[in-house]
C-alpha cells in the first residue's frame, strides 16, 4: 500500500502493521464511486469513525469524518497493489491538533 502511515514497509507486512496500528475502531465506510478500467479499480469513499488515536493523537471519543480515494491494481482477480490518498490532515484537525507556523532561523 502506497500512501499509508509513514515508515511502514511495502507489501503484506506493511498492511498488517497498518491494521495493527488502529487499536479499537468503530467505522462506517460509504462508497461514493467505483470506477474500473483495465487492471485498475478506483474507489472514492467517506469514512466516519471513532478510534482510540490517529497518528498518536488521542481521539477522546471524538468522531472523525474523512474522504479517501484508493486505486487498486488487480492481477488474476486479486488486489496486488494499492495507492491511498486520504484527508489525514483533516482527521488530526478534527482530533484537536493545531497547525502552527515554523520558526525560521
Amino acid at each position: 500500500m502506497h500512501g499509508s502511515l509513514p515508515g511502514l514497509p511495502l507489501g503484506p507486512e506493511g498492511v498488517r502493521k497498518l491494521f495493527g496500528s488502529f487499536g479499537s475502531i468503530e467505522q462506517k465506510w460509504t462508497i461514493e464511486d467505483v470506477i474500473a478500467e483495465g487492471d485498475k479499480v478506483v474507489v472514492r469513499a467517506t469514512n466516519t469513525c471513532i478510534q482510540e488515536s490517529f497518528f498518536g493523537i488521542l481521539s477522546r471519543g471524538r468522531q472523525q469524518t474523512f474522504t479517501a480515494t484508493f486505486i487498486h491494481y488487480i492481477v488474476d482477480g486479486k488486489i496486488v497493489e494499492t495507492w491511498r490518498n486520504a484527508d489525514d490532515l483533516g482527521r488530526v484537525l478534527q482530533l484537536g491538533a493545531r497547525i502552527e507556523p515554523g520558526i525560521s532561523e
